[in-house]
């Protein structure tokens, strides 16, 4: 469908461009532009796919760090609560 919107507007473009021509060299020129811009277009969706697939990968790992980062808050939070309970016992002896 993109294939054929892009020859048509290709086409088109060639035919009312200066004056209106059926001249094959043309034509060949406006189907050359299509495909030219057809790969233009595949490059730049590819491009897209690939940041899409790097931009989860991404997430993926703010998220683990994140989890890392939770657990370590968590251990020290225990860490300082056993620390003042030792203060606390110290100090009552």
């Amino acid at each position: 469908m993109r294939k054929l919107t892009i020859a048509g507007i290709a086409l088109a473009t060639a035919l009312t461009a200066g004056c209106a021509t059926t001249d094959q060299g043309a034509i060949d020129e406006a189907n050359a532009t299509a495909s030219s811009a057809e790969r233009t277009a595949e490059n730049a969706l590819n491009t897209a796919n690939s940041a899409a697939s790097s931009a989860r990968t991404a997430q993926q790992t703010a998220e683990e760090a994140l989890a890392a980062a939770r657990a370590a808050q968590k251990a020290a939070d225990e860490a300082n609560e056993r620390a003042k309970r030792m203060l606390e016992r110290a100090s009552q002896k």
